[in-house]
């Protein structure tokens, strides 16, 4: 892939998507110590950055392939993403959804029109389940994040990016199949000085990491973090590409992804999910030594199931 295919991916998606905007924060740079430019992908289309993998695939599709319709294995942002593009397209929508994935996010992904498919939580289940599915009704495989066409559409956020801001020192964005920093590293090639690219990854689901240290992609894991939408493998098609543009992968605590998310949920006013989460704590907590830079965050999503808050504040009325 080259940072063409971003380009493209651009213009046939355009129409579509939300060009969502680029915010900044007195208080995260004071207590960062950088400039720091988040991208609002919390604000796109189904709530996520995957809205943009699902329709540049979408938009690719023959029309035999259509008449098909499509399936996905997700736990949620691509469930919810791909079940919105097929329905603006007028295409029919299977979605394998373990059954741990947030209820919030399968109620959205029903919602949109899909129909979905429960499975256990693990990814031999998700792929397995999938196979099923196209054997019995010819369906059209749409990975969430193995996919030339997935890891393009996610890499357009970084080029509207980098067109709105100019000139970046780094950009930071959360790592779990490996779409979303893929094509972020390969839209940094875009520039004639490129920004680093910073992947960030819960240390309880960290095979990115592993993987990237070692030079082996790592295809077994057993995640454990409160970041649902990190908690896949790394795809075959990501780590090559990571390999090549990906400056390094840090890992961030479940206490910071905390803080990050309650940092930004009090000071922004943004609704962001934990996984957008993982990418704000290097800038806030400092772990990265990049003081004084220019730096882009890509929050990935805002779908976050508030109903526990609400019925708490429910219990609390007088």
């Amino acid at each position: 892939m080259t940072s063409e295919d971003l380009r493209e991916a651009h213009e046939r998606i355009r129409g579509l998507i939300h060009r969502t905007p680029v915010m900044t924060s007195a208080t995260l740079d004071r207590e960062s110590g950088k400039g720091v430019f988040l991208k609002c992908e919390n604000l796109q289309r189904g709530g996520a950055f995957k809205f943009r993998g699902a329709c540049n695939a979408i938009l690719q599709l023959t029309a035999e392939e259509r008449a098909r319709g499509v399936v996905t294995h997700s736990s949620g942002n691509h469930a919810q993403a791909l079940a919105l593009a097929a329905r603006l397209n007028g295409i029919a929508c299977r979605v394998v959804m373990p059954t741990s994935a947030p209820e919030v996010k399968r109620q959205a992904t029903r919602g949109y029109g899909a129909e979905i498919i429960p499975c256990e939580p693990t990814l031999e289940a998700r792929l397995a389940t999938a196979a099923r599915v196209i054997a019995k009704t010819g369906a059209v495989m749409i990975p969430p994040y193995d996919d030339d066409r997935i890891i393009a559409g996610a890499g357009t956020a970084a080029l509207e990016l980098l067109d709105e801001v100019g000139e970046l020192d780094a950009i930071l964005a959360p790592v779990g199949g490996g779409g979303l920093i893929s094509g972020t590293a390969l839209a940094a090639q875009t520039e004639a000085r490129p920004p680093r690219v910073f992947g960030c990854e819960p240390a309880g689901a960290d095979d990115a990491y592993r993987s990237f240290k070692s030079g082996v992609r790592v295809t077994q894991a057993t995640p454990h973090t409160i970041a649902d939408g990190l908690r896949t493998t790394l795809g075959a098609r990501n780590f090559p590409i990571i390999r090549q543009y990906v400056a390094d992968i840090v890992l961030v605590s479940e206490e910071e992804i905390l803080g990050a998310m309650q940092f930004i949920w009090e000071r922004t006013k943004l609704i962001i999910e934990p996984s957008s989460a993982v990418a704000v704590a290097p800038v806030l907590f400092r772990t990265l030594n990049l003081c004084g830079q220019r730096i882009g965050v890509i929050l990935s999503g805002g779908n976050v199931d508030v109903s526990e808050y609400f019925a708490l504040m429910r219990g609390k009325r007088v």
